[in-house]
């Protein structure tokens, strides 16, 4: 399989059978995602898209998909899933925590997080989404790969290590909104039994910004971003002396690819 980030949060996974899922969409307000990936070719290249929670910066993009991809399938927690159908999302999938779906190549369960959700708190009044989420997505003849959402660390990560057998974590890791590089290093080390850990949830900085102007913006918007930038090799940095897990870092714009045969990486 191949993991192909966006920036910040979004995420691609590509299967073996050629499909592309699309983790938390995050276009316009993204300043980590390539403009080659906002294409409408690019949009209708997806199919299926998976919400962990409402907030903007993992929501904020879905329309822009749908105007291209009106017909695609969106995932999501109860609350959440209403709340788009209200708002006349053609295709939505409702589920909650321990629900899956079986898609042609991918079973993908909905499992705990450790934080809010809430939709529309750029627009006005925030709206109650339900509760923040993770999925599991457990590929035909492949690797198993939990994505946390996000998340602040807890004890149910043991739990979903234990039921679903991930190799490959993408954790949340830029600590304010979610856990920090010493919580997920911990996670790591003693809840989790991965081959390869993912650190998320961070943003670029000016230098490697996909785009400068759209990241100098959104500090203006939200100055606490700054407290989120360029955190992807603190958590290497508190795992460099653990053997078990290898702790891959996938800049804005890039992909890789995970072998399950030989277990290693390509790029």
């Amino acid at each position: 399989m191949k993991v192909l980030r966006l920036g910040h949060a979004m995420y691609v996974l590509r299967s073996k059978a050629g499909k592309n899922y699309l983790i938390d969409p995050f276009f316009e307000m993204n300043p980590g995602c390539p403009k080659e990936y906002q294409t409408e070719e690019f949009m209708k290249s997806i199919d299926a898209v998976f919400l962990t929670h409402g907030h903007f910066d993992h929501t904020s993009g879905l329309q822009k998909l749908l105007n291209s991809h009106p017909d695609c399938l969106v995932v999501a927690q109860y609350e959440l899933a209403m709340i788009l159908l209200q708002k006349g999302v053609r295709n939505v999938y409702p589920i909650n925590l321990g629900g899956s779906i079986h898609l042609e190549d991918v079973k993908a369960t909905m499992v705990q997080a450790k934080h809010t959700s809430s939709y529309g708190e750029t627009e006005g009044t925030p709206i109650y989404a339900g509760e923040a989420a993770g999925y599991i997505f457990n590929f035909d003849n492949d690797h198993t790969l939990y994505h946390s959402g996000d998340t602040a660390i807890m004890s149910d990560m043991k739990l979903i290590q234990d039921v679903y057998e991930p190799t490959i974590a993408i954790l949340s890791s830029s600590g304010h909104f979610t856990m920090g590089p010493k919580e997920a290093a911990y996670a790591v080390k003693n809840l989790l039994n991965v081959q390869y850990v993912i650190p998320s949830h961070t943003f670029p900085t000016k230098e490697t910004a996909s785009s400068p102007e759209v990241l100098e913006a959104l500090l203006k918007a939200f100055p606490i971003i700054d407290t989120m930038m360029d955190k992807d090799h603190n958590l290497a940095a508190e795992l460099k002396n653990y053997p078990k897990t290898e702790v891959v870092v996938i800049g804005y714009g890039e992909e890789k690819e995970f072998n399950i045969q030989d277990s290693k990486i390509k790029i």
